[in-house]
């Protein structure tokens, strides 16, 4: 059984179509790779994907449940949590205060709870803040706690978006190029780190990215867009070899 369905999707923007008529479906703990030139409609499927846009037609289907006109926060409640590539982090908050934000969505207390500061309220809070140190301690975070989320280094702001997504406890995790602006070295722990955050939290994961190393090396399979349509889908060594990606996106094939 698939985890995701993607089913002839399209949409336009002011009469130019964006997405024409793409299809895929990704399984359970899968790693999935999307790629494609700039403007072959990546990022507009992520954003269909996770209801930051509605689709004019066709139909995306989430664990069984059809999602295709849902809002962002009710299909992250369903298990489906993104980052973006340019990092959007609460810059004014902790590092433990961001993840504590994204927690919130499974909180238990109630409005009335915090506005009178129940027992509850403070019960829930204490649940939170400790369930957040030890998300931040699984990604070596938790000495940055009490830090602003925009004086981290650049790496740690990337690693603290990945921790919030999964504090909202998501089955499918999407990366929006997740090594944008990242040197080689931490390249390589993000290879590393995908892989760990797969089998730690048993995830499907779905990445764009434009660096063909890191998508080679992690994903299992891949889809290619160029100009809004898909043109492949295989494994790596597929993708390498096929003539329409190397024409359309690499230009050459990949050593």
């Amino acid at each position: 059984m698939n985890l995701i369905e993607v089913k002839n999707l399209s949409i336009q923007f002011g009469g130019l179509t964006a997405v024409d008529n793409v299809s895929f479906a990704i399984k359970p703990n899968e790693i999935f790779g999307l790629i494609g030139p700039n403007g072959a409609g990546k990022t507009t499927v992520f954003n269909m994907l996770s209801g930051f846009y509605q689709a004019d037609h066709g139909e995306i289907i989430f664990n069984g449940n059809t999602i295709t006109d849902l809002k962002p926060h009710t299909i992250n409640r369903l298990g489906i949590a993104r980052t973006f590539q340019n990092i959007r982090l609460f810059k004014g908050l902790s590092v433990v205060e961001n993840v504590i934000v994204a927690l919130q969505q499974r909180e238990k207390h109630t409005w009335l709870d915090s506005l009178l500061e129940t027992k509850k309220f403070y019960q829930t809070e204490k649940i939170l803040f400790e369930h957040s140190i030890a998300l931040l301690k699984i990604f070596e975070l938790d000495r940055y706690k009490n830090h602003l989320a925009n004086a981290l280094p650049y790496g740690a702001q990337r690693k603290l978006e990945i921790v919030r997504a999964l504090a909202t406890q998501p089955k499918l995790l999407m990366l929006d190029e997740p090594a944008a602006g990242m040197n080689h070295s931490e390249k390589a722990e993000l290879n590393d780190l995908v892989r760990f955050i797969k089998n730690k939290f048993q995830l499907t994961i779905l990445i764009i990215e434009h660096d063909m190393k890191v998508i080679m090396n992690i994903c299992d399979r891949i889809v290619v867009l160029h100009r809004g349509q898909k043109i492949a889908e295989g494994v790596p060594l597929d993708i390498k070899a096929s003539p329409p990606v190397i024409e359309a996106y690499l230009g050459k094939r990949i050593t």
